[in-house]
């Protein structure tokens, strides 16, 4: 007979086969105890009290007063300090009044209590925090998350383990919590909050699931193996969006950037993975994206065309020529000017432009040095004259790049398939009002160095380093 059977096999056995599952506490270890005052997250207290020894992890609890249901509130806290002493274990209490963060309550409460949490993980004060997340919780997260149009990803629901947060109770159902409890004579808060059918959860606590009971009693532990099934299949799938990411996302600043082409080419479901991948990178987050935002960005992907543009939440997306690139929304960069000694450099957005005076002996009319237009980035010095700008590009900007060719960048732009995001801080060096070198475009014809020159300068440009960091991926503790 299994150790736990002599306790209750129904609450404790399961609780225990759940944190060996998915080895959430190891020896040793600081682990925070997130108690509301519920019966969820009471029995949650009193299950990992009576582990703890054996588990080898000692308790700190964990209440957040949201101080948004006045003396009840206060009550709550109080309520939660006294359980925690009947069992010796410390507890901490944080007053934040959620209200002040706006928007939807339920949310700024979630938010408030997992910054709190995430807190002490960083600090390195608790090793993890375990919430009272249950079967039920598990069955109206993937319905909330259906109902919304949640692809596999939200399917997974709330994760076991995520970040720091474990959720023991994710295998037991509600009645049995209660059913433990009341045979303890162990006594918990309830929180009217939970009975406003105003909010969507609660509403599906208390009338969907009870209706689809009728058809399926055993809903919730069906749903939650559907949870089960999807977080396994994007744990495959992770594996091959990561792989991908790596060999087709290129970073930028603030920005992701594909190859469109590359995009058609994957499998569609690596390519929706693929898009969310790279909206989280960029965003930060996934709140608010859902599938019609990303097979907009495949629609865009897939047009023969090489434009047009996508808007999401937080996010702009753009196709220039084969290049499809996901940002932030911003304005036009700002243009810039500034003087340019010669030798000399100056400093762009991106990282600097420099001229480096060297001396020859002699050249022929066509060197081939590195860098430029057909591998020309040296200018005669002793045929410039007055001062030099180096500035980003502006409409009209005209560069001679042979004898009597007068070309328009914009047009060059065209030619070389340069991106509209790339063009906006394009830099150029301007003698007066004439252009004498543009990045990748060389040099003007009438500069570039001859047999008869002696002194040349040297154009480089030396990048800044751009991140290209892997993305994290979707927080999911706050499921």
């Amino acid at each position: 007979m299994p150790w736990y059977e002599t306790y209750n096999v129904v609450v404790i056995g399961r609780v225990f086969e759940t944190i060996r599952r998915h080895a959430m506490f190891h020896a040793g270890q600081r682990a925070g105890v997130a108690v509301s005052g519920g019966p969820d997250s009471v029995c949650l207290l009193h299950v990992l009290a009576e582990l703890a020894p054996r588990l080898g992890v000692t308790l700190t609890v964990l209440h957040l007063n949201h101080k948004l249901r006045g003396e009840q509130s206060e009550a709550d806290a109080r309520f939660v300090c006294t359980a925690a002493a009947s069992l010796g274990i410390p507890a901490l209490v944080r007053e934040e009044d959620v209200r002040a963060r706006g928007g939807n309550l339920e949310q700024a409460g979630r938010e408030a209590r997992y910054s709190w949490f995430r807190g002490f993980i960083a600090s390195g004060d608790l090793d993890c925090v375990a919430t009272g997340h249950t079967r039920p919780d598990q069955a109206e997260t993937v319905l909330y998350r259906l109902i919304r149009g949640a692809g596999t990803a939200g399917l997974a629901g709330i994760l076991p383990v995520t970040e720091g947060i474990v959720r023991p109770l994710l295998d037991c159902d509600r009645p049995e919590i209660g059913e433990w409890l009341k045979k303890r004579g162990i006594p918990w808060r309830e929180d009217p909050t939970n009975l406003d059918k105003s909010l969507i959860r609660n509403k599906i606590r208390s009338e969907l699931l009870p209706y689809l009971q009728l058809i399926n009693p055993g809903i919730s532990a069906t749903l939650a193996h559907t949870a089960t099934l999807a977080r396994e299949d994007e744990d495959y799938w992770r594996d091959q969006v990561e792989d991908a990411a790596g060999r087709l996302l290129r970073v930028e600043r603030d920005a992701v950037v594909v190859n469109a082409q590359d995009l058609v080419n994957l499998p569609t479901a690596l390519a929706r993975r693929l898009i969310r991948y790279a909206m989280q990178r960029v965003k930060g987050g996934l709140r608010g994206v859902d599938f019609e935002h990303i097979d907009s960005v495949l629609r865009l992907a897939g047009r023969r065309t090489g434009q047009g543009r996508v808007r999401t939440p937080l996010l702009d997306i753009v196709r220039s020529f084969e290049w499809v690139r996901l940002a932030r929304p911003s304005g036009p960069a700002p243009a810039f000017e500034m003087p340019l000694s010669a030798p000399g450099e100056a400093a762009l957005p991106l990282g600097r432009v420099r001229l480096e005076a060297i001396e020859i002996s002699g050249m022929n009319d066509s060197p081939a040095v590195p860098g430029g237009y057909n591998g020309v980035s040296i200018l005669d010095a002793d045929r410039l004259s007055g001062p030099l700008t180096v500035r980003s590009w502006r409409p009209g900007d005209r560069i001679v790049r042979a004898p009597g060719a007068v070309e328009k960048l914009k047009v060059l732009f065209h030619k070389a398939r340069i991106p509209v995001w790339d063009r906006q801080e394009w830099p150029v060096i301007a003698s007066g009002d004439r252009i004498i070198w543009a990045r990748r475009f060389g040099v003007a014809a009438d500069l570039i160095p001859t047999a008869a020159t002696r002194k040349v300068l040297e154009v480089s440009e030396i990048l800044d380093q751009r991140d290209s960091e892997p993305a994290e991926r979707e927080s999911e503790a706050e499921r």
